[in-house]
């Protein structure tokens, strides 16, 4: 009897430490995703124009097989590969999280620009090409996935950068609940994005109270303006964020001017408010400023994106660079 007191209460220590184990990887995984907000938004605001111009039965297949093609991008390849890097070469993880900075600060830049001087978009008007649905979607799909794959390895490498684990065993499964939770929030999050204005229809169509359907064609007007300002936002955070990267892997690379004056004029930004505003009013300022230098390394690299390294790798692919 006493012998199976010590297994049970071995058993018990066990479960204790497996439990305290599972909540160590629970709140390190949280602590690390909250570092990849950024992308985060910009991923949910860049998905939905995957699905548009599909007919409403499809949307919902079309972004579950992205969410499939995400998980594999994120559990399957870059995992084994962020694992490899963090533990055999760690030195390449700023480089790396940099040129992922870069390419945030380009696509945001890119859009803006844009904005300013309206171009046409040959990838858009390759798609109007395509007369057959199913070559259309499965194209579309493809894109996505590209997509998503660049902005999960700059999810991942952040989140690998920021978590702090004791092993090996407990860092791969913090960065594997990490690509888990921010691939179910950013797709559950299209997912009702997308859906959004075929329900706020049945509403108007089939309330039972004209508040009911007035509330229906509210949301179904709605739409476009969430779908603007999901945009704005998203372009907003990978310059903030690309800026962000940039700054602090240039600061560890040994490059201290742009971290040290932001934050030099944040501290005092924040000493002249109340002391209950002085943390928000300094991390608003260190991210404008983040978003700002995002913004100039953006247009720089515009030229050189466009020029020099799209018509590279069009030569290498054997594909025509598309802008």
């Amino acid at each position: 009897m006493s012998g199976l007191l010590a297994l049970l209460d071995d058993v018990a220590a066990i479960a204790k430490v497996a439990a305290t184990s599972v909540d160590d990887i629970a709140a390190a995984a949280t602590k690390a995703g909250t570092k990849t907000a950024g992308v985060i938004i910009d991923d949910a605001a860049v998905t939905p124009k995957y699905v548009q111009g599909f007919a409403p039965a499809r949307e919902l297949p079309i972004i579950w097989r992205i969410t499939r093609g995400s998980f594999f991008n994120k559990l399957v390849i870059l995992l084994p590969v962020a694992m490899l890097l963090a533990n055999f070469a760690p030195w390449m993880i700023t480089p790396l999280l940099m040129l992922g900075g870069s390419y945030l600060c380009f696509e945001g830049a890119e859009k803006i620009f844009h904005a300013l001087f309206p171009h046409a978009d040959k990838h858009v008007e390759a798609d109007m090409s395509v007369k057959d649905p199913g070559h259309l979607e499965e194209e579309k799909v493809k894109g996505a996935i590209k997509t998503d794959f660049i902005l999960s390895a700059e999810i991942m490498t952040i989140a690998l950068a920021a978590i702090e684990a004791p092993n090996v065993w407990m860092q791969a499964a913090t960065l594997a609940v990490v690509g888990v939770m921010v691939t179910i929030a950013v797709y559950g999050s299209v997912g009702l994005i997308v859906k959004m204005d075929d329900v706020g229809l049945y509403v108007a169509q089939n309330g039972r109270t004209g508040a009911g359907r007035a509330f229906g064609r509210g949301m179904v007007k709605f739409m476009p303006v969430l779908l603007r300002i999901l945009s704005t936002v998203g372009t907003a955070a990978m310059l903030w964020v690309g800026g962000s990267i940039m700054v602090h892997g240039l600061h560890d690379l040994g490059v201290h001017t742009p971290y040290e004056e932001i934050k030099h004029l944040a501290a005092i930004v924040a000493g002249s408010v109340q002391d209950g505003l002085s943390g928000a009013v300094k991390w608003g300022v260190t991210a404008f400023c983040d978003g700002v230098l995002g913004l100039v390394w953006g247009m720089i690299l515009i030229p050189i994106a466009t020029r020099i390294v799209g018509p590279l790798i069009g030569a290498i692919t054997g594909k025509k660079a598309a802008h």
